[in-house]
């Protein structure tokens, strides 16, 4: 049924949201990132497209153990407006378990963004 084809891929996009810890960065969602994994961190890669002058991590708790980390410019608008509201263009991905989303750090270096979520085992942040 083609109604019902539309109903499963609006789900599908919903879906970063089940999880524990989940990264939203401010590209579109198609845009090239590469993802390094180590024992004591997750870096995020990509090239921008456009200069900004500061970027910020925003750690943001949807419901108790179920946390968001939105990367956003300076002037992103109100992010917990934005919380609430799923923008489908925006790039996403399920951090592990194991990330410290409270951690990251975030940073431009030579039209590069970098993001760095920490890794830990004792469920601390």
């Amino acid at each position: 049924m083609p109604g019902n084809d539309g109903w499963h891929q609006k789900k599908l996009r919903r879906l970063p949201h089940l999880f524990s810890n989940t990264l939203e960065l401010p590209l579109r969602w198609d845009t090239d990132v590469v993802v390094h994994s180590g024992p004591m961190s997750l870096r995020f890669t990509a090239a921008m497209k456009e200069a900004w002058n500061e970027i910020k991590a925003h750690t943001i708790e949807i419901l108790p153990g179920m946390t968001k980390l939105v990367i956003r410019d300076s002037e992103g608008g109100d992010l917990e407006a934005g919380c609430a509201d799923l923008e489908v263009d925006r790039w996403r991905c399920r951090l592990l378990d194991s990330a410290r989303p409270r951690l990251a750090t975030v940073r431009i270096v030579d039209c590069e963004l970098i993001v760095t979520v920490p890794m830990g085992t004792d469920g601390s942040d």
